[in-house]
């Protein structure tokens, strides 16, 4: 299959690029001609991925950093763009869902730490990525910022926990809200909601869980990471230009809102 290069002389930076999801983006965008900055928390999956790309011909660059911290967001930052130039698609797929024994928390059982936790990885990176490289988007007058929610954010779900839900919903603001600051620049802001994905932290849980959202989404399949990764590229190419501030389901129909 041949793949077009709506990317090319582009540079992405893909935060939780080491996981199933961002794994898959690092892989779309680096196939669509792009360099491809990857920030993980992980070093030795991290560079792993980053030295796969370059053996497919991509170029490539690691960065290691907790996307909670505002300061090694920007250590991450600086060493992409001195490698690969300056950021003009922001991805922030970074984010945890943490189970106990495979069940989500209930609030009255949550420890506080873990909140913030969840809060500072799935939300706080967010703005700590847009909050480095917003402005150099906007001196040039261009720039695509992807977020990742998920239907958790938009309709109940007892598969997660209030902490992971509340961090997608805001994600949802987030993006609405940037969109509406960082349009007069030409910059687009967008966010996907996946669904039920098969990603290998999912085939951890008991196959009766997937097989129940199986029976209730009307494509009656879970989703894969390469159809995330496409949309996503999707969405900051050519071809989207003039969408802005949406919220993209990648869910085969599931908790339809």
């Amino acid at each position: 299959m041949t793949t077009t290069k709506r990317h090319e002389n582009r540079v992405v930076l893909v935060t939780g690029a080491a996981g199933g999801i961002g794994s898959a983006i690092a892989h779309r965008y680096a196939m669509e001609g792009a360099r491809v900055g990857v920030v993980d928390r992980d070093p030795e999956r991290g560079r792993a991925l980053a030295e796969e790309l370059g053996e497919q011909g991509a170029h490539a660059c690691f960065a290691q950093a907790d996307v909670s911290s505002y300061d090694q967001c920007l250590r991450a930052c600086e060493t992409i763009q001195a490698e690969l130039g300056a950021v003009d698609t922001l991805v922030n797929n970074a984010g945890i869902s943490p189970k106990h024994e495979g069940r989500a928390h209930g609030v009255h059982e949550m420890d506080p730490a873990e909140w913030n936790h969840v809060v500072g990885v799935n939300l706080n990176s967010a703005f700590n990525m847009a909050r480095v490289l917003t402005p150099g988007m906007r001196d040039r007058q261009f720039g695509r910022i992807v977020s990742m929610s998920s239907v958790a954010g938009k309709a109940y779900l007892d598969l997660v926990a209030a902490h992971y839900a509340a961090t997608k919903a805001a994600l949802i603001g987030f993006t609405r809200h940037l969109a509406g600051e960082l349009g007069p620049y030409g910059i687009t802001v967008n966010a996907l909601a996946p669904g039920r994905i098969d990603t290998p932290l999912l085939r951890t849980v008991a196959p009766e869980a997937n097989e129940a959202v199986v029976q209730v989404t009307p494509l009656r399949r879970l989703g894969t990471p390469e159809e995330v990764a496409q949309t996503c590229a999707w969405l900051t190419s050519p071809e989207a230009e003039f969408v802005t501030g949406q919220v993209v389901d990648v869910a085969g129909g599931w908790l339809m809102t």
